[in-house]
């Protein structure tokens, strides 16, 4: 890129959520982006359905996103929010990008666990998505993990003729144990390829799991910490992502 685009203010939000209740869910996400007051604000894995694995898919059509929407509007915000999708004949685990204009797809889980892998089928491409001039790697929890997953979403912004991506952006949910590897991942690939980590992660009770860890956080180029969430739910993170 010849010219360096504006700082982007980016929130990680970890709401309180219920599970499989999409209805309190769209409000508290609602709640955060207007809380948030960040350009992007990032939800953890599969937010609007609270990691319920048997919640049903999430129509992007549904009544109940409107309230996000709506927020979006207001505050001139674009969510990533993670839900259970189908198209098809096919579900799969994927994160919504709602702004003023409504809701689409931005990116389909390209790792799911052997779990997931029960009824959500593995995405095969990955996303870059442009906001604001900035080059987003999307990708969701068990994705920033797989060596193969970070240098794939490169190599197709180089493809795509983006040159590559300033930041990798997940929504995510760690158990403690889980946490320390994340902790030891995320500063990696920071700095292996210079760019922004941000992970937006759940916490607090209403998923499939007995404990998560929280800790949404950012980290900068250099693999530093640039903010960080504790383990309890209604955290918002946020930062200035620039060059």
């Amino acid at each position: 890129m010849s010219e360096r685009p504006a700082p982007l203010s980016v929130a990680a939000a970890q709401p309180q959520l219920r599970a499989g209740d999409l209805a309190f869910n769209a409000l508290a996400h609602a709640e955060a982006v207007r809380a948030a007051g960040a350009r992007l604000v990032v939800f953890p894995e599969l937010s609007l359905s609270s990691y319920a694995l048997a919640a049903p898919p999430v129509a992007l059509d549904d009544p109940a996103l409107d309230a996000i929407v709506a927020a979006c509007a207001e505050s001139g915000a674009v969510a990533l929010a993670g839900a259970p999708i189908k198209e098809g004949d096919a579900e799969f685990i994927a994160a919504l990008r709602i702004d003023a204009g409504g809701v689409e797809v931005a990116y389909r889980k390209m790792h799911p666990d052997e779990e997931e892998c029960r009824r959500f089928r593995a995405a095969a491409d990955p996303v870059v998505m442009e906001l604001d001039g900035w080059r987003l790697g999307l990708a969701i929890c068990r994705d920033t993990m797989m060596f193969e997953h970070a240098p794939a979403t490169a190599e197709f912004a180089k493809r795509a003729g983006l040159g590559g991506i300033d930041a990798y952006i997940a929504g995510s949910l760690f158990t403690p144990k889980g946490l320390v590897r994340r902790d030891k991942r995320m500063p990696e690939l920071a700095r292996g390829y210079g760019m922004w980590v941000v992970q937006a992660c759940f916490a607090g009770p209403g998923s499939d799991y007995p404990e998560v860890a929280g800790a949404s956080a950012v980290w900068a180029p250099d693999g530093t910490v640039a903010a960080r969430a504790d383990e309890r739910p209604g955290r918002i993170v946020k930062t200035e992502l620039r060059f």
